[in-house]
């Protein structure tokens, strides 16, 4: 059992608007988008249910089985993808992934990085360098990175940028298998991506509804 929910949620950045109140609950399994105009904060409030950022007002509040997971911890139990994710460029691809699976002491650290990137299409190109790869290579691997550890939360913040159309098809299958066992928000302006989910979250104050 899963649930999220934010209440009042808001963040404001100095000098420029932020992510404006919003109130939603989600529970799982299902796959949610969020959408709204650029600058709404649809990737502020991904980062703010990841427990990257801090709210400035409201708060938002993650259940997993009964229990309720603190901002500092949801990094354990969600996987988290943005065009913002770095990786080091002189690292192959697998070599990143393996580390970052060391680091969150997940078992197996090579199979299991091997496994996304099979996972994402991208076994082929594991032991190329990061700057070897292509923007849509470089997005599937944000992917995999967000698949490491099987967490039952996916936050994806535009999954679909700078991907062909298989590397598209490879975004809808993640969201369908993850939306049957867990729950997954997808921050979008893409209406093929708001066609992945059963509900959204329309920002600018028109709350939880269901597209039309």
């Amino acid at each position: 059992m899963l649930t999220l929910e934010a209440q009042g949620l808001a963040h404001l950045y100095v000098g420029r608007r932020g992510l404006l109140p919003v109130d939603f609950a989600l529970r799982a399994p299902g796959a949610v988008a969020v959408i709204g105009p650029n600058g709404s904060g649809k990737s502020t409030l991904l980062r703010l249910l990841a427990g990257l950022l801090r709210p400035t007002a409201g708060r938002s509040v993650l259940t997993v089985s009964g229990h309720a997971v603190p901002a500092a911890e949801r990094r354990t139990v969600l996987g988290f993808a943005s065009p913002e994710l770095a990786f080091y460029d002189e690292l192959t691809g697998l070599e990143n992934l393996t580390f970052a699976a060391e680091a969150r002491r997940l078992g197996e650290p090579l199979a299991t990085a091997t496994a996304a990137l099979e996972r994402v299409g991208l076994a082929a190109r594991a032991r190329d360098r990061v700057t070897a790869l292509s923007s849509g290579m470089k997005q599937r691997l944000r992917l995999a990175f967000a698949l490491l550890a099987g967490s039952p939360l996916l936050l994806l913040d535009e999954p679909g940028s700078h991907l062909d159309e298989d590397g598209k098809r490879v975004v809808e299958r993640v969201v369908e298998e993850q939306g049957r066992r867990g729950l997954v928000v997808i921050a979008t302006n893409e209406p093929r991506e708001w066609g992945l989910a059963a509900e959204r979250i329309e920002l600018l104050g028109r709350g939880l509804g269901h597209p039309a």
